[in-house]
C-alpha cells in the first residue's frame, strides 16, 4: 500500500503545481488586464433638420504599455495589436463609407462632420514609425493585412498609382505618410462582421446590440471608422500602448409614430421615434466589460435658439426650460426617458447659443427593465445646422474623351462674418483655406494652367495662393498630387480654382469590367484650420471618463470632402475580340463543313439510289407503258446500272476544291498570326 501511495501523492502534488501556476498566472494578467486595459461603449443620437436622425456610436479600446501585452491581451483585440507591432504603425485610420455627407444639410463646423464624415467607398491613411526607404513595403504588407482582416479589396491600394505621400495640407501630414481611396469599393456587412468582432462584447450586449444590418444599410449614409494612435513609444523590451477607436455613423429617416393633425404645415414638424422604431430592438443592459456605458441625446446650437425662441413667443417667459427639471414637458418636444444629467455648452466668440447635451446612464437597465429612448416632437421646428465657413464642391469642364479641366468652387456660407467677428471687414482680415486634391495618372494634369477666380474675377496665382507643392503623376508609376494654400479675404462671396487636363490612353488589360461607366477622381480635401471644431461642455469633471465628449473638445480643424468626378476615357471596342472570334469559327465551320462533304460524298451511287428509288415510285404499269414506248421508237430501257469503278475515287473537281478551301484556310490563319 506504501508503494501505492507514493505515485498517487507524487502525481497529486504536480497536478497542484501546476494548478497553482495556472491560477497564479492567470490571476496576474486578469488583475493587470483590469486596472489597465479599459472599453468604453458610448452612443449620441442627434435630430437633423431635413426630418432624419443621426446616430453615432463610439467604442474605444485603449491598452498602456506593457511587456506582456504583446501577446496576452484581456479586453483589447490580439489582431490590432500585432498589425501595431508587425508593420511599425504610429497611427493609422481606415473608414468604410456609402452615401455622401450632406454638407448643407447636416451642417459642416460640429466635430462629427469633420472628424467623421467620409469620402464614399473606402478610405486609409497610416503614419509609419520606420526609416524612409522601409515605409512603401510597410504599406503594401499593411493593405494585405486589413484586406484579409475586414473582407474588403484593400489590397488595391498596394500599387503605386494607387497612393500618394501628402507634404503639409493632410492634417496628420508628415514624411511618413501614406494616403490611398478607393472611391467604387462596395460597402456591405462583410466588412460590419469583422468590425464587430473587435468589440469585447460584439453585438451580443450593450450599445452595440442596436446594430441592426438593414436598420443601417437602408440608411441614407453610414460610415464605419477605425482609427488607432500609439500612446507611449515605450522602452526596450516593452511595446507601446494603443488606443483604438471604433466609430459608426449613420443618418436614418425615422418613420412618424404618430401623426399631429393640429398643424397643417406637416412637412416642419419632425417625426417622432424610438430605439426600437429604428433600430427594432431596445438596450437591454451595458457591455459588463465596459467602463461606462451611455446614450447622449444633443440639441444643436441652432435647434436650441428655435426652441427657445418658441418658448418666449407662447409663453412669455425667460425660463430656460431645455435644461430645467421638467424639461421633458416642455411644450416643443417630450422625452420618454429622465436623463442622469443635462450639460450646456460654453458659450464661445464664434456662437452666442449653446447646445444642450443630455446624458442617460445604461447601467441601471436590465432585460427586464431595457432602455428604449423616444423623442415626440409637439410643434413644428425649423432649424439650420452650422456650417463650414466655405461650402466646397467640385466639378468637371469640358466634352468630348481628349480634355477637360477640373473646377472647385468655395462658395460663402454667410457665417464666415461671425466667424471672424467684427473684423471680418478689415481689409487685412484673411481666410486661409487648405486644399489637397489627388488625380490618377491617366488624367494628366496641366498645373501651369491653373486660374483663380474671386468673386468672379480672374486674380492672379500669386496673389490668392501662398504656398503650393505639385507632385505630377508618372504613367503607370504615380499619380498627381497639389497641395495649395489660399489666402482668400473675409468678406469673399464665392471663389473658383480650374486646371486643365487631358485623358490619357490604357492598355486594354487596364481597364475595369465597367470601363464604359468612367474612371474615379477621388474626393478633394478642403480644411480650415484657422477654424477648430470643437464643443465644450461645463461639468468637466463628470466629462473625464466619456472618450466621446473629450473627443469633442479636442482642437481639430475644420475639414470637408468634395464629390467624387466620373471621368469618361476613350475605351476600345470590347466588342471585337468576340467579332474575329465569330468570323474565324464561321470560316472553319464552311472548310472542315465543305471538306468532309466532298470527302464523304460519292455521285454514281446517289444518280443509282434516285434511279431504283424513282422506278419503284412507277408501279407496273408505267413500266409496261415505259417498255412499250421504247420498243415502238427503237430503243431499249436502260436498266440500273452498276457503278462504275471510278465511282469510289474523288473526282478532279472535288480535289480542286479541297486544294482552294485549304489554300483560303492557310492563308487566314497566317494574315491573323
Amino acid at each position: 500500500m506504501a508503494l501505492l501511495r507514493r505515485p498517487l501523492l507524487l502525481l497529486l502534488l504536480i497536478v497542484t503545481h501546476q494548478f497553482l501556476q495556472f491560477r497564479i498566472a492567470f490571476g496576474s494578467v486578469n488583475e493587470e488586464g483590469q486596472k489597465q486595459e479599459e472599453f468604453y461603449e458610448e452612443l449620441l443620437l442627434k435630430p437633423l433638420p431635413d426630418r432624419k436622425l443621426l446616430t453615432h456610436f463610439h467604442f474605444q479600446s485603449s491598452t498602456p504599455p506593457s511587456t506582456s501585452n504583446g501577446r496576452h491581451h484581456h479586453l483589447f483585440p490580439k489582431a490590432i495589436s500585432q498589425l501595431v507591432l508587425k508593420f511599425q504603425v504610429k497611427e493609422m485610420e481606415l473608414s468604410f463609407t456609402q452615401g455622401r455627407w450632406n454638407y448643407e444639410s447636416w451642417g459642416g463646423f460640429d466635430p462629427i462632420p469633420s472628424g467623421n464624415a467620409k469620402p464614399p467607398g473606402v478610405e486609409l491613411w497610416a503614419v509609419f514609425d520606420a526609416p524612409q526607404h522601409l515605409i512603401d513595403a510597410l504599406w503594401k504588407n499593411l493593405t494585405h493585412t486589413l484586406s484579409g482582416l475586414f473582407c474588403a479589396s484593400i489590397n488595391f491600394l498596394e500599387s503605386s498609382t494607387a497612393y500618394s505621400a501628402p507634404e503639409w495640407s493632410f492634417p496628420p501630414a508628415s514624411g511618413k505618410l501614406r494616403y490611398g481611396t478607393l472611391p467604387r469599393e462596395a460597402v456591405c456587412t462583410e466588412n460590419l462582421t469583422p468590425w464587430l468582432k473587435l468589440l469585447p462584447c460584439r453585438d451580443k450586449a450593450g450599445i452595440s446590440m442596436l446594430l441592426d444590418r438593414p436598420s443601417i444599410y437602408r440608411g441614407f449614409y453610414h460610415s464605419q471608422r477605425l482609427h488607432l494612435t500609439l500612446t507611449g513609444s515605450g522602452s526596450e523590451g516593452m511595446d507601446p500602448g494603443i488606443i483604438l477607436e471604433q466609430t459608426l455613423t449613420v443618418v436614418l429617416q425615422p418613420g412618424s409614430q404618430r401623426a399631429s393633425l393640429a398643424y397643417a404645415s406637416e412637412k416642419h414638424i419632425q417625426p417622432s421615434w424610438s430605439l426600437s422604431s429604428i433600430f427594432g430592438k431596445q438596450i437591454s443592459g451595458r457591455c459588463v466589460l465596459a467602463e461606462t456605458s451611455n446614450v447622449y441625446f444633443l440639441l444643436d446650437r441652432g435647434l436650441v435658439a428655435e426652441l427657445e425662441h418658441i418658448h418666449k413667443e407662447n409663453e412669455k417667459s425667460e425660463e430656460n426650460v431645455l435644461i430645467s427639471e421638467k424639461f421633458w414637458t416642455n411644450p416643443s418636444f417630450e422625452l420618454s426617458a429622465k436623463p442622469d444629467r443635462i450639460f450646456v455648452e460654453e458659450s464661445s466668440l464664434l456662437s452666442k447659443n449653446a447646445s444642450v447635451l443630455y446624458k442617460f446612464e445604461i447601467e441601471k437597465y436590465s432585460e427586464s427593465e431595457p432602455f428604449d429612448l423616444g423623442l415626440f416632437w409637439k410643434t413644428p421646428v425649423v432649424w439650420l445646422c452650422q456650417q463650414a465657413p466655405l461650402h466646397a464642391s467640385r466639378f468637371l469642364m469640358g466634352s468630348g474623351n481628349e480634355r477637360g479641366a477640373i473646377a472647385i468652387s468655395l462658395k460663402s456660407t454667410q457665417s464666415s462674418e461671425g466667424f471672424m467677428g467684427s473684423n471680418s471687414n478689415d481689409e487685412r482680415c484673411e481666410l486661409r483655406v487648405d486644399v489637397f486634391q489627388v488625380v490618377p495618372w491617366y488624367v494628366k494634369v496641366y498645373f501651369h494652367s491653373l486660374q483663380v477666380f474671386v468673386d468672379q474675377q480672374p486674380k492672379a496665382v500669386s496673389d490668392i495662393i501662398e504656398k503650393i507643392h505639385v507632385s505630377p503623376s508618372k504613367d503607370k508609376v504615380s499619380p498627381g498630387v497639389m497641395e495649395l494654400v489660399l489666402t482668400l479675404p473675409c468678406s469673399v462671396s464665392s471663389a473658383v480654382l480650374t486646371i486643365e487636363f487631358d485623358k490619357g490612353f490604357l492598355h486594354i488589360d487596364e481597364y475595369p469590367p465597367d470601363a464604359n461607366q468612367g474612371f474615379d477622381i477621388p474626393s478633394a480635401i478642403v480644411s480650415f484650420p484657422n477654424f477648430h471644431a470643437r464643443m465644450v461642455f461645463l461639468e468637466n469633471d463628470s466629462l473625464n471618463k466619456s472618450p466621446l465628449l473629450s473627443k469633442f473638445q479636442e482642437k481639430s480643424p475644420v475639414m470637408s470632402y468634395t464629390e467624387v468626378l466620373l471621368v469618361p476615357l476613350t475605351t476600345p471596342d470590347f466588342s471585337m475580340p468576340y467579332n474575329v472570334i465569330t468570323i474565324t469559327c464561321t470560316v472553319f465551320a464552311l472548310y472542315f463543313g465543305s471538306l468532309l462533304n466532298a470527302l464523304r460524298r460519292r455521285v454514281a451511287e446517289e444518280e443509282r439510289f434516285l434511279k431504283d428509288k424513282a422506278a419503284k415510285k412507277m408501279g407496273r404499269i408505267p413500266l409496261l407503258l415505259s417498255k412499250l414506248l421504247a420498243k415502238l421508237r427503237g430503243r431499249h430501257l436502260e436498266g440500273p446500272q452498276a457503278p462504275p469503278a471510278s465511282s469510289s475515287f474523288i473526282n478532279s473537281k472535288s480535289v480542286l476544291k479541297v486544294i482552294l478551301i485549304a489554300g483560303l484556310a492557310a492563308c487566314w490563319q497566317y494574315y491573323f498570326s
